[in-house]
Order: C-alpha cells, then sequence, then structure tokens
C-alpha cells in the first residue's frame, strides 16, 4: 500500500473524518508507530512537508530521519539497464533496497524538471522507489501530483464549507515570476473532483491543465465570471502544459485582490504556499479574514498523521 495520488485512497470522507479527529487529539495514537521508523528523503527543497510530516511521525511515536539527498546523497541512476559510465554514481535500486531495510516506511519529495512532458509525467522516481524499496511509499510531492498537500486543502474545505449548500470551489491561476509545476493544481483538482465538490478552473488561453486531472470541472477564461459567488478560491500558479514549462502571459491582473470578490463575499481563500505577496495574492487577501492559508499549513501535519497511520 502507498499514498501516491487520490486512487490510493479507498474512502476520502474517511480519511478526512480521521485528520479532523487527530486534529482534535494528535497524541490519541502515539503508540501506533513504537519503533517504527519513516525515511524523509528529499531531492527537492521543503519547508512545510519536511516539518508537518516529521511532527505527524512524531505524533503517531514513530522515529523520523531527513535525508536532504540533493545535498547529502550520491547522484542517482534511475534507469534499468544503464551503463554507468557517467554521472551518476548509484542505482535506485541499489539505493531504495538499502532505505527500504532502514526504514518501515519513506517519504520522497521529487520535482519535475519542466523539460520533458513525457520523463515528467512517467513519475520515473516515485515509481522506481516503490518498485525497489519494498516498503509502503508516500509521495511528499512529485512531478505531477501534491497529495498530502490536497488532502489537508479538503480538510480546511470540510472545517470552513456551508452547511446549507454544496460548496463551488475555484482553482484560480496567478501569475508568478518563473515556472511553477503543475503538480499542486493538478492534485487539487483530481481530489476537489473525487470528494464531489463543484470546481470551477480559471486561467488564460494557454494555461489548460493536463485533462486527465480536470475532467469534470468547468474550465473558464473569464476570470471575474469564475470567481461570481464562490465560497473557496484556490490561488496557484502554473506553466503551460501543452507548450510544456513555459511561461506566455504573466497578466497582473490575475493576482487576486478584494476588488476581484466583489460577486463573492463570502469566499475564503487558499494559498499551498510558499507565496509571492503582491504578485499572486495581495496583502490584503493574505492579512485578511478571508484567509484560509495558515489554516491550510497548520492542517498538513494532521492530514500527513492521518495517512501514515493508515499505512502503518
Amino acid at each position: 500500500m502507498h499514498f501516491t495520488k487520490v486512487e490510493d485512497v479507498h474512502d476520502i470522507a474517511a480519511l478526512i473524518a480521521d485528520a479532523r479527529q487527530l486534529k482534535a487529539a494528535p497524541l490519541a495514537h502515539q503508540n501506533i508507530g513504537k519503533d517504527r521508523n519513516i525515511g524523509l528523503i528529499f531531492l527537492n527543497p521543503s519547508l512545510r512537508t519536511r516539518l508537518s510530516t516529521q511532527r505527524a511521525a512524531q505524533n503517531l511515536g514513530m522515529r523520523a530521519t531527513v535525508l536532504n539527498y540533493d545535498k547529502e546523497g550520491w547522484a542517482l541512476e534511475m534507469e534499468d539497464g544503464a551503463i554507468m559510465n557517467g554521472t551518476t554514481v548509484e542505482h535506485i535500486k541499489d539505493a531504495a533496497a538499502v532505505m527500504g531495510q532502514y526504514f518501515d516506511m519513506l517519504a520522497v519529495r521529487a520535482f519535475p524538471k519542466l523539460q520533458s512532458m513525457e520523463e515528467d509525467s512517467a513519475e520515473t522516481i516515485i515509481r522506481q522507489f516503490i518498485k525497489y524499496a519494498g516498503v509502503p511509499v508516500i509521495s511528499l510531492e512529485s512531478a505531477t501530483r501534491h497529495p498530502l498537500q490536497s488532502l489537508a486543502d479538503m480538510l480546511t474545505i470540510d472545517e470552513h464549507k456551508p452547511l446549507a449548500k454544496k460548496p463551488k470551489i475555484v482553482l484560480s491561476w496567478a501569475p508568478h515570476v518563473k515556472a511553477l509545476p503543475h503538480a499542486v493544481a493538478n492534485s487539487f483538482a483530481e481530489w476537489t473532483l473525487a470528494a464531489g465538490h463543484e470546481l470551477v478552473i480559471t486561467h488564460p488561453e494557454g494555461y489548460e491543465l493536463d485533462t486527465r486531472f480536470t475532467k469534470g470541472a468547468t474550465i473558464l477564461h473569464d476570470h471575474e465570471e469564475a470567481l461570481e459567488n464562490a465560497d473557496f478560491v484556490y490561488v496557484k500558479n502554473w506553466s503551460s502544459f501543452k507548450a510544456y514549462g513555459q511561461v506566455h502571459n504573466t497578466d497582473e491582473s490575475w493576482m487576486l485582490t478584494e476588488k476581484h470578490l466583489l460577486d463573492a463575499p463570502n469566499a475564503k481563500v487558499m494559498h499551498c504556499l510558499p507565496v509571492r505577496r503582491n504578485v499572486e495574492l495581495s496583502d490584503e487577501i493574505l492579512d485578511g479574514d478571508r484567509s484560509l492559508v495558515q489554516m491550510q499549513a497548520y492542517n498538513r501535519i494532521f492530514a500527513a498523521q492521518a495517512v501514515i497511520k493508515s499505512l502503518l
């Protein structure tokens, strides 16, 4: 059993409910992971994902070891059958097998290169860890998905959704100073739809996401129309998928401000962090009453705790 995508979850509502219970009593299951070890393997930087997953494991009694592999590990060869006479030093077959002997569970973060759609979509790093480690593997964000973030997002929405109606949730593209991956947007879309929520995705033309993740969502290029009567607005930048990894529109008018939400008086605003203030989101939004951003970050602990508990 692994946790890398929404299909790995048999009952989303039950997992969210468990996360809520863990939030209410974080140490209620502090012996379930006694004498168990989890390895957190980071091939890319992290703040919330690293610290929240450590806290989650500790709340369950596990020992967590962090390896910043991009700085502290050998250069990994991912291709099976490779003749290793180049720059790579160790094959993933050997490294993952060793880690699987050292730990009862592995959690891995590996960003996309944004150079080849085919290469990133193949999710080679996560797949090779699963293939060779022999223990449960959790994705701490991969080339195409960020499931722990999305579970925390679903928990946050569950805590704040209106009781009288099905919430309208908007995923809104925002400008950024560089090309960013699609993982958070992809994952949020597929989890929101799998949870049975209404989802509207809004972005300038040319920023359509991979349809594997957005089937069932309403796609609008009219920002104002999309935001009307929204209950939740999830703000995130992503680069082009069709013109893979490219940035061809940085329209500053897409930065979310209070003026955008005149027709959505009850809208709550979400972002996964880190956020470029006054580029993606205005200070007035981030520091105002609409913002759920810090709550999302806090909920990362209990999302990770629910997943680790289910795998244990």
